[in-house]
C-alpha cells in the first residue's frame, strides 16, 4: 500500500512538472500585462510602452500597459508582488520603489529583494547638478568656496523628502561638509522656476526637465551624477571627476516579475529584452524619454544588485534623517 502511494505521488509530481514545462515552453500563450506603478503619461509608462511594443512584436502576443497608481509607487508595485508567478503580470519598476522605499517608508507591504524575480535592467536616468546662473558657481570647487564664504546662504530644492534628488543633494552636502538648507517642493517645475528666479540656489534633476531653462541661460549645469560620462550628455563632466570622488548615483529602471516565476520564462524575457535594447530605434526612443539603456546583468545577478542598492540608499537616507518618515 505504501509503495503504491509513493508511486502515485511520483506520477502526480511528474505530471505536474510536465504540465509546467509545457506551459513554459509555450510562453506566452495569452495577453501579458506590464504594470506601471504611476499615472498615465509618466516615465514608467513610457518605458513600459516602448519595451512592451517590441515584446509584442517579437513574441506575437499582446503586451498591455496598465497604470496602477497610488502610495507613490507602492500600490502598483505591491500588486505585482502578490500576482500569480506565471509570467503574465510584469512590473516596470524603478530604484525609488525597489531601493529607496525600504528605508524611507515606515512600512512596506513587499520585500524588494525577495518578492520579485528580476528580468532585465532597462537603463539609468542620470541627474545633473544645476545652480542659478547668476551665482558665481561654475564647478564643485566654486560651490565649496562660495558656501564657506557665505555660510547659511545656500539652499537646494527637491521634489520632496526621501526622493532621489533629495538624497543626492544630501550625499553631496555630507561629502563636501557644506551648510545647505533643504527646500522641498511638490514637483520639479515650481522648484526649477524658483531656482531660475534666484529664490533657491541649486537642485539635482534630469537634464531634460530643465533643458529649456538651461538653454535660456537661467540655469547652469555643474556636473552629472554618474561616475562615467553619459553618452547622451557627453559634454557634461561627472561630479566624481570635479571634486566629488566616487559620487555615482542615478535613477534606474528594471523589468521584474513576481518571485517564483519559472526561470525559463524570466530567462527568455531577459534574452528578448536584451535584443530589444540593442535596437537603434528603441535606444533613441528611450533616450528621448530620459533613460540611457545599457547592457543588463543576468537575472540572477540583479537580485544582488537590488540588495546592494538598498544598502547604499539606506545609508544616505539614514544620514539625511528621513529613514522611516514616509
Amino acid at each position: 500500500m505504501i509503495r503504491h502511494r509513493m508511486l502515485a505521488a511520483c506520477a502526480l509530481a511528474l505530471a505536474f512538472s510536465v504540465t509546467a514545462a509545457l506551459a513554459q515552453s509555450d510562453y506566452p500563450s495569452r495577453t501579458v500585462t506590464i504594470v506601471s506603478p504611476v499615472a498615465t503619461g509618466g516615465t514608467y509608462s513610457a518605458y513600459a510602452r516602448i519595451v512592451g511594443a517590441k515584446l509584442e512584436e517579437r513574441l506575437r502576443q499582446p503586451f498591455v500597459i496598465e497604470n496602477r497608481q497610488g502610495g507613490g509607487t507602492v500600490v502598483g508595485t505591491n500588486s505585482v508582488a502578490k500576482a500569480a508567478p506565471d509570467g503574465y503580470t510584469l512590473l516596470m519598476a524603478g530604484s525609488p520603489a525597489l531601493a529607496i522605499s525600504p528605508t524611507v517608508n515606515k512600512t512596506l507591504p513587499y520585500d524588494p529583494a525577495a518578492d520579485f524575480a528580476p528580468i532585465s535592467l532597462i537603463g539609468h536616468s542620470p541627474q545633473v547638478l544645476l545652480v542659478n546662473a547668476a551665482l558665481p558657481i561654475k564647478s564643485v570647487a566654486d560651490l565649496v568656496r562660495y558656501a564657506k564664504d557665505h555660510p547659511g546662504k545656500l539652499n537646494y530644492a527637491s521634489t520632496g523628502p526621501g526622493t532621489v534628488v533629495h538624497l543626492q543633494a544630501e550625499l553631496m552636502k555630507n561629502q563636501l561638509g557644506l551648510d545647505l538648507t533643504h527646500v522641498p517642493y511638490r514637483g520639479a517645475a515650481p522648484a526649477l522656476n524658483d531656482i531660475a528666479a534666484g529664490h533657491v540656489s541649486m537642485m539635482f534633476i534630469t537634464y531634460s526637465a530643465a533643458q529649456s531653462l538651461i538653454e535660456a541661460g537661467k540655469l547652469r549645469v555643474i556636473g552629472i551624477s554618474t561616475k562615467a560620462r553619459d553618452e547622451t550628455l557627453s559634454d557634461i563632466p561627472p561630479l566624481a571627476d570635479t571634486g566629488l570622488p566616487g559620487f555615482d548615483t542615478s535613477i534606474w529602471y528594471m523589468l521584474v516579475a513576481p518571485a517564483k516565476t519559472p526561470q525559463p520564462i524570466t530567462a527568455r524575457l531577459h534574452a528578448e529584452v536584451a535584443a530589444i535594447l540593442n535596437d537603434t530605434t528603441v535606444r533613441k526612443q528611450l533616450i528621448s524619454q530620459g533613460v540611457t539603456p545599457g547592457r543588463s546583468p543576468p537575472p540572477e545577478a540583479l537580485t544582488k544588485y537590488i540588495r546592494t542598492e538598498i544598502e547604499t540608499w539606506g545609508t544616505i537616507a539614514r544620514k539625511a534623517g528621513v529613514a522611516g518618515t514616509l
